[in-house]
């Protein structure tokens, strides 16, 4: 089901509705049967894959909890072989197939791959990466495991964030959905205010936006390098809105029932930094590595060259989740290496951005946009030779193909993010608003329906990470 549809509008109410007047003991029921049925409004039957990763992470936590030495290790491995063998089955079989077949071929072997015609499933990664997250914990002793396998399912399942997160760690979501939530003005106030944000963004944003990028990078040699150049800098904010605009709506829509879920955006495009732009981008996802593989593989406390190459591993890795293709894994690469850059240049002259004046930091922010505009181009081509294509474009005479009607549409809802973005800067939508006179904040209300209503994109696009 898409936050963007009129069946979602419908199925929200109705959810809210019901669970405040339903008794405490049974809102988890409600709010299971609401995921399952949000979830295969998609693809009905991919619903068991998800009660495969609940049942397998609901006992082995059980079992790492009730037992000592190396059989806890057991359970652990056990819990995230299983995780990581279904994202290895449905997402990178085939490409495991075809990079092994290429392999053979440099040495002069033969090897037929076997290649699935399965669609992923929508969204699991985040739910294998958060199932993970719980076990890992329950194995350091950090969270106690659960036994109330209802409760449990809905963590995994909890239908607002459970396509394109965050990433919800076990001690915030687990213990949220668990406490005995009134209808609170406050909550349905900001919660309305991120649902409307979050569409705005989205569909006013992303989806006026991404109709020009798609014509470009779908045929580069057609345009001339203004026009491809403007794409590259319009997809950067094409997925920021797409995402952001998802993460705002699962917020909004988590706080209508009294659940708070963790930001996972904070104006990345207005960091001075790469270090400082994953700060800020897709938190859940940067603290889940964080905590997952690079403090346990040293983190910064050992030498400069481990350091560096935990630093690689750690972005490599990210770009392998992101999709099965080397492309991301060079989107990954290209990170971690600008990242390295910034601190090796930093240990060399003492200079840190965030000690920066001013006009140093408007330039240090530009050069941060420009730098991660041009890594996402490896993320958004479809292949190495599309990615080429749109370099070589870049560098090339060629009359403007696009008329300035077809323009102004997207640059002036990039205009339009990016002046949210400065009023925003470090201050969630709502709270925002909070300080606002009651005629300003009326005004914006006014304003954002205004665009959603008259302005919003002709065609309805899917949201860009549930391919992830």
């Amino acid at each position: 089901m898409l936050f963007n549809s009129l069946h979602f509008l419908l199925f929200l109410p109705v959810v809210v509705g019901l669970y405040y007047l339903m008794p405490q003991r049974f809102r988890w029921m409600l709010i299971f049967v609401a995921s399952c049925y949000f979830y295969m409004a998609f693809v009905p039957q991919y619903i068991l894959i998800l009660f495969f990763i609940i049942i397998i992470d609901y006992f082995s936590a059980i079992a790492i909890e009730n037992t000592q030495g190396k059989k806890r290790k057991i359970y652990l491995v056990l819990s995230l072989l299983s995780n990581i063998g279904l994202l290895a089955f449905f997402k990178y079989f085939n490409f495991l197939n075809d990079n092994l077949s290429s392999v053979f071929d440099v040495f002069g072997g033969h090897f037929n791959p076997v290649n699935l015609d399965i669609i992923l499933p929508i969204g699991l990664s985040f739910h294998t990466f958060q199932s993970m997250s719980y076990t890992i914990e329950v194995y350091r002793g950090r969270q106690k495991a659960e036994r109330h396998l209802g409760y449990f399912s809905n963590y995994v399942l909890f239908f607002p964030q459970m396509v394109a997160g965050p990433i919800e760690r076990y001690d915030g979501l687990g213990h949220e959905l668990k406490e005995k939530h009134r209808p609170l003005y406050e909550n349905f106030s900001d919660g309305f205010r991120l649902i409307l944000f979050g569409l705005f963004v989205k569909m006013t944003v992303a989806d006026n936006i991404a109709p020009y990028v798609n014509q470009v990078y779908n045929n580069p040699g057609l345009f001339s390098s203004m026009e491809v150049l403007m794409a590259v800098f319009l997809f950067s904010f094409q997925i920021y809105a797409d995402f952001y605009g998802y993460s705002t709506i699962a917020l909004g829509s988590a706080r209508l029932l009294g659940v708070r879920i963790m930001d996972n955006f904070k104006t990345p495009y207005l960091s001075s930094s790469v270090s400082e732009f994953w700060n800020r981008w897709h938190i859940s996802l940067s603290t889940w590595f964080r905590d997952y593989l690079y403090i346990p593989l040293g983190g910064n406390r050992v030498r400069l060259p481990r350091w560096s190459f935990n630093i690689m591993v750690v972005f490599m890795v990210s770009g392998l989740w992101h999709g099965a293709s080397w492309t991301f894994v060079v989107w990954g690469a290209l990170h971690g290496l600008m990242l390295l850059t910034e601190r090796y240049f930093s240990r060399l002259t003492g200079f840190k951005a965030a000690n920066a004046s001013a006009p140093l930091k408007f330039i240090l922010i530009v050069k941060t946009f420009v730098v991660c505009s041009f890594i996402w181009i490896f993320f958004r081509a479809e292949s190495f030779d599309n990615a080429k294509q749109i370099f070589s474009a870049l560098f090339r005479d060629q009359n403007l193909v696009i008329s300035a009607d077809q323009l102004w549409i997207p640059i002036f809802f990039t205009g339009l993010m990016i002046f949210f973005d400065v009023l925003l800067y470090n201050k969630r939508f709502d709270r925002r608003l909070d300080t606002m006179a009651t005629p300003i904040r009326w005004g914006f209300y006014t304003v954002i329906l205004f665009c959603l209503l008259a302005l919003s994109g002709t065609q309805k696009f899917a949201f860009i990470y549930f391919q992830f």
